[in-house]
């Protein structure tokens, strides 16, 4: 029986040094892998060491800086000289007791002495004014409603327990939180500290909204207008309203800038908008939705190659492909040509378009057996007399850089204020920046301009 335990208890012992043995064996197996994920860590973390992970941005790699301003023998660019001066002031030298002109620090009689111009701009410290109008009102039989006076820079009369922003203070606010880019708190915080003007985050909200209400008029102006542009720029960005997904659309041309918030990213945005009688062409991306326009249309080069490039860069088979490197040449020598349209003469223009039309229909006509390669060749066919009406059209640009350039500010916005709070105040925002913007577009003076609109409707229209 002893011996009938001790073979068991043997047994026993073999079993465990077994599962040790195994146990010991993936240890080693999990150590040899924290190594590697070491190794592949530092190599992360130096560049030069490794390859860089997917979050980190590649340097730019050095380049010669060209000197800061302009050319030898050009024209300096300076700032203009004030248009008036308001205050003269003298400031004399020291004198002694014959009243004779001495150096302040030896005493010692200066020679040649000369008056000198020193122009000084500065600013002017603001402050807070406030003007009682002292109106009067009445009821007209006739109209059925009370009559009250009104001068020309009042805002329109409302029963407040405080006094009402008056013209220079919405302005200010507007152009702060449009053109400027800075949430209502900050722009509260500005007007308390700099004119000591007390105002709410709140208020300002409802002023903003207000304003827009107000020139909404000036709004449906500026889509009459492009709809009667012979060329516009479009195109779109995300934009979030409390938490949802809504669209930022931006269409320009060099004399106006239209912003619109819409739920939708289809195409019945820039159909409603446009119109359906619209005859421009429309610079655009290759986006699905602006082929429901029935109008001509010039589709972006720059963005071809752009993904032409990423393609590549992301497969390298496809760098290797003819199409990839064919179709780079093609679109830069179409945007280089378009940049000579008033050095050539006009036949040998001609001569150097009709050839790159041909290329490109060389282009579409080759096979290829990369997916993206049929898929680019596909686009092209599809898009074939889309691509080089630029070329025939000295006012028609081959990129859509003009609505990237519109929205880029409207981006800037998006990630510093994270979006809007309700659909109400992103249309009041897109509103008052199409109309700053089309003003500055203009060079009327964005402050001196804003301030004319809201006048305009003061005097024209009722609260």
């Amino acid at each position: 029986m002893l011996e009938a335990q001790v073979d068991g208890l043997e047994y026993e012992l073999h079993v465990r040094d077994i599962r040790l043995a195994e146990k010991d064996k993936r240890i080693a197996e999990l150590e040899q892998q924290v190594e590697e994920l070491k190794k592949q860590a530092v190599s992360d973390v130096e560049p030069s060491s490794g390859q860089l992970p997917a979050f980190v941005k590649l340097n730019v790699p050095r380049r010669r800086r060209k000197k800061p301003g302009r050319k030898v023998g050009h024209q300096a660019a300076l700032r203009p000289m004030p248009a008036k001066i308001d205050h003269h002031q003298d400031v004399p030298l020291a004198t002694d007791r014959s009243h004779r002109v001495v150096c302040p620090h030896c005493k010692c009689s200066l020679a040649r002495l000369r008056r000198r111009r020193r122009i000084v701009e500065d600013l002017v410290p603001s402050a807070v004014e406030t003007t009682c109008y002292h109106t009067q009102s009445g009821y007209c039989p006739h109209c059925r409603k009370k009559i009250e006076s009104r001068a020309p820079e009042q805002p329109p009369a409302a029963n407040v327990p405080h006094g009402q922003l008056g013209i220079n203070a919405l302005t200010t606010a507007a152009i702060l939180r449009v053109r400027h880019r800075l949430p209502f708190r900050q722009i509260a915080q500005l007007l308390k500290d700099m004119p000591g003007l007390s105002i709410s985050p709140g208020g300002l909200v409802k002023q903003i909204k207000r304003l827009a209400r107000w020139l909404d008029e000036k709004y449906q102006d500026l889509i009459r207008q492009m709809r009667a542009s012979p060329h516009v720029h479009v195109d779109e960005t995300g934009w979030r309203i409390d938490g949802r997904n809504f669209w930022l659309w931006a269409f320009t041309d060099p004399t106006f800038t239209l912003f619109h918030v819409d739920e939708s990213r289809g195409g019945k945005v820039p159909l409603k908008l446009l119109g359906k009688a619209f005859g421009g062409t429309v610079i655009a991306d290759f986006y699905g939705a602006y082929d429901r326009l029935s109008g001509e249309k010039q589709r972006c080069l720059t963005h071809l190659i752009r993904e032409v490039k990423e393609t590549g860069e992301k497969d390298r088979s496809f760098a290797d492909c003819p199409l990839s490197r064919k179709l780079l040449r093609w679109c830069r020598d179409a945007l280089r040509l378009k940049k000579r349209w008033g050095e050539l003469d006009q036949a040998k223009y001609q001569i150097k378009a009709s050839r790159l039309e041909d290329r490109l229909d060389v282009l579409m006509k080759m096979k290829f057996e990369h997916a993206d390669a049929k898929r680019l060749c596909k686009r092209l066919v599809r898009y074939r007399e889309e691509l080089t009406q630029f070329l025939w059209d000295p006012k028609l640009e081959g990129t859509n850089n003009a609505a990237e350039r519109a929205l880029r500010p409207a981006v800037i916005m998006r990630k510093i204020t994270g979006g809007s709070r309700s659909v109400q105040a992103a249309r009041a925002w897109a509103k008052l920046a199409s109309l700053l913007r089309t003003a500055d577009q203009r060079k009327l003076g964005v402050y001196e301009a804003t301030k004319k609109l809201i006048l305009d409707y003061w005097a024209t229209r009722r609260r």
